[in-house]
């Protein structure tokens, strides 16, 4: 078995490479959006032609990351959302929203401090994860059947 994972959600910490490091040596291939920030602003603008007000500027990079993550989420076997503690990632929650009503295999990350603000999107989640490593177990499982430890 192979399994194409998505990993969604805040792109200021490392939590991608801690997943996709653990992950060597299992049958995975990793896709996510483009996590340079300002690429990931700029792109409707730079690509697409200049704007004067912040909202069509933003408009823009969203419509072109979207064809992104479309494509992403709906060729994933699995969709890992990570929700940081820095940020408020309204994307990412879209991203989850998105991915359950495709019905996707759905992995939420984030720590204790949100439980309560994302029950429902946790409630949409088959695992919902606190650390990176513990998606790499979950992914371990699902591909051997084995348990960490």
């Amino acid at each position: 078995m192979m399994l194409n994972v998505y990993l969604s959600g805040e792109i200021h910490t490392d939590w991608r490479e801690q997943i996709v490091d653990g992950a060597q040596g299992l049958d995975v291939t990793f896709s996510g959006p483009v996590t340079d920030h300002a690429s990931s602003d700029d792109c409707g603008v730079v690509i697409l032609g200049s704007e004067d007000k912040k909202y069509w500027h933003d408009h823009k990079g969203a419509m072109v990351n979207a064809i992104r993550t479309r494509k992403g989420i709906a060729d994933a076997d699995v969709v890992v959302v990570r929700f940081g503690d820095q940020y408020k990632q309204w994307n990412a929650a879209f991203d989850a929203g998105y991915a359950a009503a495709l019905g996707k295999s759905l992995i939420i990350l984030h720590g204790p401090d949100h439980a309560h603000a994302l029950k429902e999107v946790d409630a949409a989640a088959l695992a919902v994860a606190e650390e990176p490593g513990q998606v790499v177990d979950v992914l371990r499982y699902v591909l051997t059947g084995s348990l960490p430890g």
